[in-house]
């Protein structure tokens, strides 16, 4: 499951950031790690982008770029 199928509120764990370069390195300098707690706050009127709260700060990232990271939900199945 991605970051981008999170819904607000769901809480779910980052298992991987599947992209490279610049995106990489800016994701895990912010906290996009593999083990840390994620959790969607809200996405715009739009539904592009959605807040996410890492580490006590929340980040918009575009579904793009959310759909990068790997997640397991933490209290639903993730299939």
């Amino acid at each position: 499951m991605t970051l981008a199928h999170l819904r607000p509120g769901e809480v779910a764990i980052i298992q991987a950031v599947n992209t490279n370069g610049f995106l990489r390195q800016r994701l895990q300098d912010l906290g996009f790690l593999p083990g840390t707690p994620i959790q969607a706050r809200f996405s715009s009127p739009s539904g592009d982008p959605v807040a996410y709260m890492v580490r006590g700060t929340v980040f918009a990232l575009r579904r793009d770029t959310a759909a990068q990271v790997l997640v397991d939900p933490v209290g639903r199945s993730s299939s």
